[in-house]
């Protein structure tokens, strides 16, 4: 028998259910100080590095939620070669679309004599018409299709916003469910296509939709009228400290979030649409799902820097939002 008749064909490994699409990655560098002041060199403590961008931190919390989700992204230069490792460590499973650019960097520095948090963030690289083609083939490649696409973070530059609206189409044709967590043009663009779940903030929320106050009857009615338009089929309104309004077909309900430590808020809205759509995978009812979801958010909120959530603190917390409802 020749050698090539020997040659076996090993499969590729199934698609995760849930599939993340991050356009923007950063690498989180993390760092304290005693004070910032200007004008004068900051000694800091030893740095800390982490995955991030909106898609990726809700792969990585649906990791420690006891979940997988493959993350979809562009990764260039070694900003992007110790992203993919970092991802790797974790468990992360990951499709790294490469580009020229360097993928950005945000730096998270924590004044420890005030436990203020300053976070300065940079615009990435920009991705050629190229390399955004090749980003929206790799998610449109994928077989079996996921049944949630979460297309979550910041536009790179150079990206025009309906690039999002695409993304829309493509999981309607495919019969998936797109959760959205971005904001302006972008999240503007891809409800006019529609999707299923929409997680903006308060003040993302009244940017688009032109509201000048936060009365809670004026954003059930704005929410319905999204609805009713056919903009997405669930609305998941971050109210911060006041928890969550939770709106969808014949129902309306401000969720409140359980009372923690607050140490860091960085990447509590990612693990809350993480908890959601792990949830809804894992067949949770989408009343349950939601509140979960506002758990591991709670139990992101309880961790320094930049550090996302734990299982056992999203369990327990769901637990005790169960008890008290």
């Amino acid at each position: 028998m020749a050698f090539r008749d020997q040659v076996v064909t090993r499969p590729r490994p199934s698609i995760s259910p849930i599939v993340t699409l991050t356009l923007n990655p950063c690498i989180d560098e993390s760092a304290s100080v005693d004070q910032v002041v200007p004008d004068r060199k900051l000694r800091c403590g030893a740095p800390t590095y982490e995955p991030g961008g909106g898609g990726i931190n809700v792969a990585r919390a649906i990791r420690r939620l006891g979940g997988d989700a493959l993350a979809v992204f562009p990764s260039g230069g070694a900003a992007g070669q110790l992203l993919r490792a970092l991802l790797s460590a974790e468990g992360v499973p990951q499709r790294p679309i490469p580009i020229a650019g360097w993928t950005r960097e945000s730096f998270n520095v924590y004044e420890t004599s005030t436990g203020r948090q300053f976070r300065f963030v940079l615009p990435g690289p920009e991705l050629t018409a190229a390399e955004q083609e090749a980003c929206f083939a790799e998610l449109s490649a994928l077989r079996p299709f996921p049944a949630y696409v979460v297309a979550s973070g910041s536009l790179p530059p150079g990206v025009p916003p309906d690039v999002l609206a695409r993304v829309a189409r493509l999981a309607r044709e495919r019969r998936s469910r797109l959760c959205l967590d971005t904001s302006g043009d972008a999240a503007r663009s891809a409800l006019e296509e529609g999707v299923f779940l929409f997680k903006p903030s308060l003040r993302e929320f009244q940017h688009l939709t032109g509201l000048a106050d936060a009365e809670e009857s004026h954003l059930v009615a704005e929410c319905r009228r999204w609805i009713e338009a056919g903009r997405c089929e669930v609305v998941v309104l971050s109210l911060g400290a006041a928890g969550v309004l939770f709106v969808a077909d014949g129902c309306a309900e401000r969720l409140p979030s359980p009372t923690v430590p607050v140490r860091s808020t960085v990447g509590a809205g990612d693990s809350m649409l993480a908890g959601i759509v792990h949830s809804l995978q894992r067949g949770r009812p989408l009343d349950e799902a939601v509140r979960f979801g506002i758990a591991a958010g709670a139990a992101t909120v309880m961790n320094p820097g930049t550090e996302l959530c734990h299982r056992e603190d999203a369990e327990r917390l769901f637990a005790r939002m169960a008890a008290a409802a």
